[in-house]
């Protein structure tokens, strides 16, 4: 018996675990790509801080966003090639700009994309060129689809859909309806509603440059997901509270705000004949008379009895602690510090010691998300002046520079090399370090120091430049010892002729 029942429940347990198996292979089955998109209209309301429901606390979403995309800045590209390097930066020099405004909308709506574009150009505005790669940020509501290959998720495939208001010779307004499919064979468009005079309803040309010239600026990229995420909305129930109770507050201070007048009478009859001639209170009553202070300097009272001002307690005293909450919430939910929203100087103070090393991580991790995307373009765009101008460059490849972001202020980063200077000298003079491992560590501080010496004969190191400055010092302290001994002779020489 104990063997069958033992027998029975392992069929049990391996049914069990067979229907485990068999529901996680159904779910893998049934896995889709998350293809949801923010809410770019909720969005921007709230960076613009236009939306009713969330007034009273949208307003840390434009600091927010702004801050980041601020720090973020834009880079700088090196390449290996000389030539290649020249293209690049002088086409992403004239797109600063548009650049920073990638990075903003990146952060704000989730996504940013990007299409290059060479264009013909009209020669009495650039006579210099004959056509010049542009720069067109596209609205993300008209990217209506991202065709990927099934097998390799790769994009094979954009699909644009717009409306183009205009207006005809007649003055009347016309609507057309603007669908274009982009891969790397094809560009093809397709016009629907009123026809648009020179245009063709439907056009197909070849893709000349042989790829998809778009390219996608995903704000918190992942596999999971086709779309990026909003930097606001892990902030959206945050604010949605932070604007509940501030209402709530204010709505509460307006009823209780003003003090209520406390009457203490003893003869309610002569208080009214007194003060406001009733002589007869009971019909005045009765009448529905009101009486008013409006314009009386004082009142007639008899003895025990008196006036006093009844005033509420302060609403918004009771929600500075729930608003507190919430507004550390927005801080560390947004990691950012608490100087940028605006607050007290103490507390300004602490949030950049103890905040902004978090800060800067989160803007070096920003940057990192955004560094393929911006190699990408710059491989367009060389791929583009080749095959347009018919000139080849060594590599494509390019690797981007950032500026530094540095948390301390310009007083501390001098005590900071002040006193590494002076123990780095100690330690040298000691025969603790070398003259080049002190270098090398003090360069992580000094963003202009090169690298002090190096294999390359013809490197500039900052060896060769400390060499060179003593070597003009000395030439110039040769020089003014030579000047000094001509001014001596023709001195000398001038008391001769005179004696």
């Amino acid at each position: 018996m104990g063997l069958k029942r033992w027998m029975k429940q392992a069929v049990g347990e391996i049914s069990k675990l067979r229907r485990k198996v068999s529901a996680m292979v159904s779910g893998f089955s049934h896995y889709s790509l998350d293809s949801r998109r923010v809410d770019y209209e909720l969005a921007r309301n709230l960076y613009d801080n236009a939306e009713d429901s969330y007034k009273l606390g949208a307003g840390f979403c434009k600091p927010i966003i702004n801050a980041k995309a601020g720090f973020i800045g834009v880079p700088s590209f090196l390449s290996d090639d000389e030539n290649a390097r020249k293209v690049i930066n002088d086409f992403f020099a004239a797109q600063t700009s548009k650049m920073t405004r990638t990075h903003k909308k990146a952060l704000l709506e989730g996504d940013c994309f990007v299409w290059l574009t060479r264009e013909a150009v009209d020669a009495p505005l650039y006579p210099e060129v004959k056509a010049r790669i542009v720069y067109t940020i596209i609205p993300n509501e008209e990217v209506a689809s991202i065709n990927r290959n099934p097998l390799t998720g790769q994009v094979e495939e954009y699909v644009l859909k717009s409306t183009l208001n205009w207006m005809d010779e007649r003055g009347e307004k016309r609507v057309t309806k603007v669908t274009q499919w982009i891969s790397a064979q094809r560009r093809k468009i397709v016009l629907d509603g009123d026809p648009i005079p020179g245009v063709p309803r439907v056009t197909e040309e070849q893709n000349p440059w042989g790829f998809i010239p778009i390219e996608h600026f995903q704000n918190e990229r992942d596999e999971t997901r086709i779309y990026g995420q909003s930097e606001l909305e892990p902030l959206e129930p945050f604010i949605k509270a932070y604007h509940d109770v501030m209402l709530h507050a204010l709505q509460g201070s307006k009823m209780h705000s003003t003090p209520r007048l406390k009457l203490k009478l003893k003869d309610v009859a002569a208080f009214l004949r007194n003060n406001f001639n009733v002589q007869d209170p009971a019909q005045f009553a009765k009448d529905g008379g009101t009486i008013s202070l409006d314009g009386r300097d004082f009142l007639i009272f008899t003895d025990s009895e008196d006036a006093e001002f009844i005033e509420v307690r302060s609403s918004i005293g009771d929600a500075t602690s729930l608003l507190k909450l919430l507004f550390y919430c927005i801080v560390s939910v947004s990691e950012t510090p608490e100087f940028v929203l605006g607050v007290h100087t103490p507390s300004s103070l602490a949030s950049t010691k103890e905040q902004m090393p978090v800060f800067v991580r989160m803007i070096s991790r920003k940057r990192g998300n955004f560094t393929e995307n911006w190699q990408r373009l710059a491989r367009m765009v060389l791929a583009m002046t080749s095959q347009a101008e018919m000139t080849s460059f060594e590599t494509y490849a390019t690797t981007l520079e950032w500026d530094e972001i540095d948390p301390r202020d310009e007083k501390e980063l001098a005590e900071t090399i002040q006193a590494l200077t002076a123990g780095l000298n100690t330690a040298v003079q000691g025969g603790f370090i070398s003259c080049d491992s002190a270098a090398d560590f003090l360069r992580a501080y000094v963003p202009t120091m090169k690298e002090y010496d190096s294999e390359d004969p013809e490197a500039d190191t900052e060896w060769k430049r400390i060499v060179q400055n003593k070597i003009d010092a000395e030439r110039l302290a040769d020089g003014a010892l030579s000047i000094r001994e001509l001014k001596r002779i023709d001195k000398e020489l001038q008391r001769m002729d005179a004696s």
